[in-house]
């Protein structure tokens, strides 16, 4: 049987589409929200250098191929920019089990805390191991490019999530760059936030203050769509550099409230981040009628999603879908076989009306227990 990552993809489309079309009916707006978010999903965007985006779907190997992969007895490493959110958790699970299934071994799993220096001697330390291939997040570009360039000449397949090193070529220096289309992400966060506003109010916005290309075009994707709402206006825009993304956004959020007592909405760049919003709201008794969007699909923002609290959507990535690609992109790298230059898994648009069916599709399992009871 092929190895094909096509299940999370179109099932999805459907049951977001039903679940989507009863929360979103036609309204006085100008725009009709569903049919946006339906686009957005069918048409990601393209990559970084302006590569076209290759679904995850369209990626497989045959039996005969996987016999051959398994043959090799490769090894692989796991090099993190940070592993504390439930999305690189679930990212992380859907590399080990493609990377199970091809029969390669993990030597290594890494963790930078988002610091580039910290990344840098992570990638030393992982060649002294001599992996196959490596699956990777660069913390930063430029700092961490050197580095990378360094395990590719000593012979090490890399492929890259969300971001490369700076300056590296696709099929020489690496060997794949796999993301979820971001720009849609934050597309369909803006969507949210125009319908749960009714077209009219004043909004925050927590970016993140990074060069990383996946969460700068979450923030493009979202003023994109933003922009078709007049009467919606960003009063401030606020960017958050991290490593503790959810504490320094709790302040960030708690500054826009104090100066803007009357905002009608915050945007944050995931999920990590939006909890941090959370906890600002919740300390300053916001009203209930503050709206909060945001991209990605945690615990803690779904299960305030579904007690219909402040969080009304997210545009969420397919975490799991992703590192499952990853992993079979390791093994075209060990065949010597062509891959994509970029590949993609397209936005998820999640509220309270589909969040039980979606949970599978962004992070590879059943909806947590809390999550359900929760619904109730």
């Amino acid at each position: 049987m092929n190895v094909e990552i096509r299940k999370p993809v179109r099932s999805l489309m459907v049951v977001a589409a039903l679940a989507l079309s009863a929360s979103y009916a036609p309204s006085a707006f100008a725009i009709d929200i569903y049919q946006q978010i339906k686009d957005i999903e069918s048409h990601p965007a393209k990559g970084p250098n302006g590569e076209e985006a290759t679904l995850a779907s369209d990626l497989k190997l045959s039996p005969d191929e996987i016999e051959k992969i398994k043959a090799k007895h490769a090894k692989a490493a796991i090099v993190m920019h940070y592993t504390a959110s439930d999305w690189a958790k679930a990212q992380m699970a859907g590399q080990k089990k493609a990377l199970e299934e091809l029969g390669i071994e993990i030597v290594a799993t890494t963790d930078a805390g988002y610091r580039a220096e910290q990344q840098v001697s992570d990638i030393e330390s992982v060649m002294a191991l001599k992996p196959d291939v490596m699956i990777t997040v660069p913390a930063e570009q430029s700092a961490t490019a050197a580095a990378y360039k360094k395990a590719a000449a000593a012979g090490i397949k890399i492929i890259f999530l969300d971001q490369t090193g700076a300056g590296m070529v696709a099929g020489k220096d690496y060997v794949s760059l796999v993301s979820s289309d971001n720009r849609g992400m934050g597309k369909v966060a803006a969507l949210l936030m125009a319908k749960a506003l009714n077209g009219k109010g004043d909004i925050g916005l927590i970016p993140h203050a990074s060069d990383l290309f996946a969460t700068k075009e979450r923030l493009v994707g979202f003023k994109e769509a933003i922009k078709d709402y007049p009467d919606i206006k960003v009063v401030q825009e606020t960017g958050v550099g991290g490593p503790d993304f959810s504490s320094e956004s709790e302040r960030v959020a708690s500054a826009m409230l104090t100066a803007h007592p009357n905002l009608n909405g915050i945007w944050a760049v995931w999920d990590v981040p939006t909890e941090g919003v959370l906890s600002a709201a919740r300390a300053a008794g916001a009203s209930k009628d503050l709206v909060i969007t945001t991209c990605d699909l945690g615990v803690n923002i779904s299960l305030d999603m579904a007690k219909k609290g402040y969080v009304k959507g997210t545009g969420s990535q397919r975490p799991y879908g992703a590192g499952y690609a990853e992993g079979i992109l390791a093994g075209y790298a060990l065949l010597g076989k062509d891959a994509p230059p970029y590949v993609v898994l397209p936005a998820l648009a999640v509220t309270r009306d589909n969040l039980i069916e979606a949970w599978p599709q962004s992070n590879g399992d059943q909806a947590p227990k809390i999550l359900t009871d929760a619904m109730n």
